[in-house]
């Protein structure tokens, strides 16, 4: 795929950011801004995001983990419910400060696609959002989990691969 092919599609995207910190979502906007994208629409909580997912039909959410009312991992839980949530194969980029090994493998366990650390930067925003639209995952059932198929192999993150379904 071409670079202005993949511009392309980070131009067409509609985004969803949420995160309680109304600066890190002024400083997301801007960096997605700056590498193309038009339609983002941000929430300020868990229960928002949640909506704003189920309204705007985005292409993409980039949530943060620590959320008020609902926090990052329940609205995770809640998104990847096949059969329960519409939007189940919704790609997630959990963007949080927090980034010990026990978060990103409960992060990968719950079903994101890409992990960022903040302060992040507009090039490794972009790289995320490339990877999730020239990389496809499908999603798979893993035992009580739906995720992206895995880069890596399931045990390392605590799964059980004797129930994919």
């Amino acid at each position: 795929m071409s670079a202005k092919e993949i511009q392309k599609l980070i131009e067409r995207l509609n985004i969803v950011v949420a995160d309680q910190n109304q600066y890190t979502r002024k400083l997301t906007r801007m960096m997605l801004m700056n590498i193309g994208a038009k339609s983002i629409y941000e929430a300020a909580d868990g229960v928002t995001a949640l909506d704003t997912i189920r309204t705007a039909n985005p292409d993409v959410a980039i949530l943060d983990w620590d959320m008020p009312l609902m926090s990052g991992q329940d609205l995770i839980r809640i998104v990847r419910s096949p059969g329960v949530f519409p939007k189940p194969d919704l790609p997630i980029i959990l963007l949080t400060a927090g980034a010990d090994r026990l978060r990103v493998n409960e992060a990968i366990r719950l079903g994101v696609h890409e992990f960022l650390r903040k302060p992040t930067s507009p090039g490794a925003l972009r790289n995320r959002l490339v990877s999730i639209l020239v990389k496809p995952r499908p999603m798979v059932q893993i035992g009580e989990y739906y995720v992206p198929s895995l880069r890596r192999p399931a045990v390392q993150y605590g799964l059980d691969v004797t129930q994919v379904e």
